[in-house]
This record gives C-alpha cells, sequence and structure tokens, in this order.
C-alpha cells in the first residue's frame, strides 16, 4: 500500500453530476441556446482549474507518479482524458451556437460530455484507489 502522504487530487471537476445532467435539458423554451451557453461558463472554468491542479510537473498526478511509478499509465489515461473533455465542451459550445443545430444534436453533444466527464471522474477514483488501497504485499 502507498503510504506516503500524495495529495488528493481537488474536486474541483465541475458542479454537482445532477446539475450537468440539466444542461441534457435545457433545450427548451426562449433563449434556450443563451442559457445553455451561460451555464457552460462554469463547466469549462471548473474544468480547466481541475486540469491546472493535476497536470504539470507540480500537479497531483506528478505527485502520485514519484510516489507510486507504477500508476504512470493511468495518469497518462487521465491526461488524455482532459483534452477529450474540453474537446467535448468545445464542440458542445460550438454546436449551440450553429443556428440551424437541433435540439437532439446540442443534447447528443451534451450527452457526449457528460459521458466523458463521468468516464474520467471513474478512472479518476480508481486509479486513487490503486494509489491507496492497492495492497502490494511484502507487508504483515
Amino acid at each position: 500500500m502507498v503510504t506516503s502522504p500524495i495529495q488528493q487530487p481537488i474536486s474541483v471537476l465541475p458542479t454537482a453530476p445532477g446539475d450537468l445532467r440539466a444542461l441534457a435539458r435545457a433545450t427548451g423554451g426562449p433563449r434556450w441556446r443563451e442559457r445553455l451557453l451561460t451555464d457552460l461558463d462554469p463547466v469549462r472554468r471548473g474544468f480547466t482549474e481541475h486540469v491546472r491542479v493535476t497536470e504539470g510537473p507540480g500537479g497531483h498526478y506528478a505527485d502520485l507518479v514519484r510516489a507510486a511509478p507504477r500508476l504512470h499509465r493511468g495518469v497518462r489515461l487521465l491526461v488524455a482524458e482532459h483534452a477529450a473533455i474540453l474537446a467535448a465542451l468545445a464542440a458542445l459550445q460550438h454546436t449551440v451556437r450553429l443556428p440551424g443545430a437541433s435540439a437532439a444534436q446540442v443534447r447528443a453533444r451534451t450527452v457526449d460530455l457528460l459521458r466523458a466527464l463521468d468516464r474520467h471522474r471513474r478512472h479518476g477514483a480508481d486509479l486513487l484507489w490503486e494509489a491507496y488501497q492497492a495492497d502490494l504485499g511484502g507487508e504483515d
């Protein structure tokens, strides 16, 4: 088990999952496109902050790999997911701004984003579990 004091990533992933799921239903009523774009701003800011505190030489992921080098592959996966989530956010914002985009297209992009965020949360939780709970043997 890793026993060094690795600082766990701060939960800066955007908003609660229920709030994000509300984005998928936000395609109705007057000015829904403007509301959705406004609602996406804190999601983008929160995720950008998450990337800032986890990546890079001084980020949480670097601390994790220094303490448990076996987790390098999992950390690389999380970093790759960051790029995919930022791309999903950009695609959703682009689709919302397209005058001809239907509500169904916007919902599909929103679902893509939600799935990517959910997958990232699960992978992050699995990696932390492996770092802190995995029994590597050698101890009685």
